[in-house]
């Protein structure tokens, strides 16, 4: 497991390396966005917990919008996508997001603790 770290995640840069660093996270398992963008094609699956513009395809796909040339986690390019959101509406952007409708997206909408805490359990219900 590794954590993709999107520079403008969370309520201001470097937020979320903090989190994750005071949630016990290694400093090994944080990425910069640079640092993983190559791997998503050759993951299994990728989790997205409460991201929507960071991981936005219409950013590299579509002109025009207010997020189009902006950098973005390219998870759309794994084999199988996790989305933990509230809901599907779109971010700070107000631009759609597609990756919702990737035949390889499963979306898990609602409150993200409660979604992650019930999967982490049936996942260790199995064994």
């Amino acid at each position: 497991v590794r954590f993709a770290i999107h520079p403008v995640a969370g309520r201001m840069p470097g937020h979320m390396n903090v989190l994750l660093a005071e949630a016990g996270v290694p400093y090994d398992k944080l990425l910069e966005m640079d640092a993983i963008n190559e791997d998503f094609k050759n993951t299994d699956v990728a989790v997205t917990v409460g991201a929507c513009d960071v991981v936005n395809p219409s950013a590299i796909r579509v002109a025009g919008t207010p997020i189009s040339g902006m950098p973005i986690l390219k998870v759309f390019e794994a084999e199988n996508i996790l989305v933990c959101n509230l809901d599907e509406r779109p971010g700070y952007s107000g631009v759609e997001n597609p990756l919702y409708k990737e035949k390889q997206a499963i979306l898990l909408w609602g409150d993200a603790k409660e979604t992650l805490d019930r999967l982490i359990k049936g996942l260790s219900d199995r064994g």
